[in-house]
């Protein structure tokens, strides 16, 4: 396993986390898994023979029975382990449950305390954009749980470009904790993070942690054209999330990733994972699994390099589209690209 720097802090983590959003199994989170303790228990077992070292979860993520089963399942053992939650996300009916106001932030930090049965958590993410909340008393907040030695690092997440950068700039400007790292979707079929927050991630020195690399299963090679999804799916759920806005681009896609993995002797959820981790900022991939077999395999991306061919053959298929200002960078200012100009630079390159 390799251990990158998350961001520009001296915290070392695996290039790849282990995803708990399948624990606990209660709720809309049904749909994502049931793993109750002692498959919990077995599964980092796994983890940690394999050198993982993160583990990220959420206070939300089947309300908080997640922290509890992750909770659990490292007694004996939190000395090896960083933990990342998030808050953001409701947490009851009241008008301050939800967003990144002080008392939410606060609150919900000392409830994901108890739940995980920790003084500390390594890194705690807001897990969406609050436009409510003022920045600066978000950030405010976050800076005293760190102080107070209750949070060791501080990241976001599902921000767009500007968000990112007015929160890092007011950090910056009022001596708060900067953000280490942003957690993001980011795919071969969903490549919109290359616009923006892959470039302000290399600039700035933020950390990538990507989740659902594998967009849901659709990257596994299960989902073929023409074909009927697999019983008990997450998209025959209802799942939703990511989008497919073009199904013969995905497919595309997915021929793509079956046909290099039957070369290499391994599957197309393999060969996804690899790609994620040969570009340009990614830190760790976060993924899930229902089963021992299923994360055995993930991890075994940690360990697979891609060729040059294969790489580009993977670029070509899912390359996405030059929206603006990046058509016209790539037109007109192509004589003086950055190395951070990844879509136009690709675009030329093609």
């Amino acid at each position: 396993m390799e251990y990158r720097n998350l961001g520009r802090s001296g915290l070392k983590v695996s290039t790849v986390t282990f995803g708990t959003m399948t624990f606990g199994g209660t709720g809309f989170f049904a749909k994502a898994g049931n793993t109750d303790v002692d498959e919990a228990r077995r599964l980092l077992d796994v983890a940690f023979d394999h050198g993982v070292n993160l583990f990220d979860t959420a206070n939300v993520y089947s309300h908080g029975v997640s922290e509890e089963i992750l909770g659990q399942a490292l007694k004996g053992r939190r000395d090896r382990a960083l933990i990342a939650t998030k808050v953001r996300m409701g947490m009851g009916d009241g008008p301050n449950d939800a967003g990144l106001s002080r008392k939410h932030i606060i609150e919900q930090c000392e409830a994901s305390l108890r739940r995980l049965d920790t003084d500390h958590i390594d890194l705690y993410q807001v897990h969406e954009w609050d436009g409510q909340a003022p920045l600066e008393e978000t950030l405010e907040a976050l800076d005293t749980l760190v102080r107070a030695g209750k949070v060791r690092y501080v990241g976001s997440s599902n921000y767009a470009g500007w968000q990112l950068s007015k929160a890092l700039g007011i950090a910056e400007r009022l001596g708060y904790q900067r953000f280490i790292s942003q957690q993001i979707h980011y795919t071969l079929q969903a490549r919109e993070a290359e616009y923006e927050l892959l470039p302000i991630a290399q600039d700035a020195g933020v950390g990538v942690l990507v989740w659902s690399p594998l967009a849901a299963g659709l990257l596994t090679g299960k989902y073929r054209r023409d074909q009927q999804a697999p019983e008990g799916s997450r998209q025959l759920n209802g799942w939703g999330e990511p989008p497919v806005r073009d199904e013969d681009a995905l497919y595309n896609i997915v021929d793509e990733l079956v046909a290099i993995g039957d070369v290499r002797g391994v599957s197309a959820a393999q060969v996804s994972l690899a790609w994620l981790l040969g570009r340009p900022g990614v830190s760790s991939l976060i993924v899930g699994a229902r089963t021992e077999q299923q994360l055995v395999d993930n991890l075994a991306a940690a360990d697979l390099h891609l060729t040059a061919d294969e790489r580009t053959r993977l670029d070509r298929v899912s390359a996405p589209a030059l929206i603006y200002p990046f058509w016209h960078h790539a037109k007109s200012a192509s004589d003086r690209l950055g190395p951070h100009d990844i879509v136009a630079t690709e675009a030329l390159n093609r």
